[in-house]
């Protein structure tokens, strides 16, 4: 379970792990990995956005963690894994090589899992689609509000119009060093505002409050940077699996164009889910939502894809 300042109670508390393991990236990060769920259950891997950590997941873990084995792991700076020592560390290449790290840990040799991302997690995946150990281990995947272009420009976080100013100001407002601070009324309002559709309710908005509040300033800082310049563009055409999309209408860090533009250039597009007013938070915000795609892409392609291998 995730360190910092997560809820303790009700269902967005993350469940103890099973067992708890350290996955190696190639530059030799080392990542907090957490198993929940029966060993010989299909695998669902999660990879969570910026400033999150693996409790962002805990109503998805909750729920499928009974016929699943759900891996979880912190993104490089995130909850337990330990930051990056210098800015080589901060790039989708880095993130790309964490998540095949995660997958050569947790799965046998040739063996499948659905791997869900949400925002930076979204952009993991993408980045890692035209890896080897990638598609040696993924069966399809959910993507979750997030975009591969254009991040700061398109973002509707700074209420100004579409121009120079406005995407000035957003770089500023995301890439500030300035601490968050405790989780307070008034920072739970800015944070409701960014990143959850109006209708969120006050327990989902403590719960993504007290983890993107847990995570370490320069750590944002970092990774601000990367998705700045992100351009992952060419990457979605990699990601040859099966692949759903679920994004909400009220979401203003990646608002849904992105999610449309990605829907149409992935070469085995299952489908675009449009959330109406549910904003950035998917996972927390639209559970059910998220947890029964999750849960129809294993009975589709991991247990189709067992019985193939079986029968080989």
């Amino acid at each position: 379970m995730s360190r910092l300042t997560h809820v303790v109670d009700g269902p967005y508390a993350p469940p103890a792990a099973a067992r708890e393991l350290t996955a190696v990236s190639a530059d030799g990060a080392r990542l907090h990995v957490e198993v929940h769920g029966p060993d010989d259950a299909p695998a669902v891997v999660l990879a969570h956005g910026w400033t999150c950590s693996t409790a962002f997941w805990a109503a998805q873990i909750r729920a499928l963690g009974a016929d699943h084995r759900v891996i979880a792991y912190d993104q490089r700076g995130h909850g337990r894994s330990a930051a990056p020592v210098d800015r080589d560390g901060y790039s989708t290449r880095a993130l790309a090589d964490d998540l095949e790290a995660v997958l050569a840990a947790t799965l046998a040799p040739g063996e499948k899992a659905v791997v869900a991302g949400h925002s930076m997690g979204g952009m993991t995946v993408m980045a890692a689609g035209g890896r080897a150990g990638f598609q040696e281990h993924v069966a399809a995947v959910l993507l979750c509000s997030t975009g591969s272009s254009s991040l700061v420009a398109e973002s509707l976080v700074v209420p100004l119009r579409a121009g120079r100013l406005r995407t000035r100001v957003t770089r500023s407002v995301l890439g500030s060093r300035a601490p968050l601070g405790p989780v307070t009324p008034v920072a739970r309002r800015i944070l409701k505002y960014a990143t959850m559709g109006p209708g969120a309710a006050p327990d989902k908005v403590e719960a993504c409050a007290r983890i993107v509040h847990a995570c370490p300033r320069g750590v944002r800082f970092g990774w601000s940077h990367v998705l700045d310049e992100l351009q992952l563009d060419v990457a979605v055409g990699e990601l040859r699996v099966p692949t759903a999309v679920v994004a909400g209408t009220a979401d203003r860090l990646t608002p849904v164009p992105h999610a449309r533009r990605i829907a149409a250039a992935l070469p085995e597009c299952l489908g675009l889910t449009e959330l109406a007013g549910v904003g950035h938070m998917t996972p927390v915000e639209a559970p059910e939502v998220v947890t029964e795609r999750i849960r129809g892409l294993v009975g589709t392609y991991v247990q189709v894809n067992s019985r193939t291998v079986e029968g080989a």
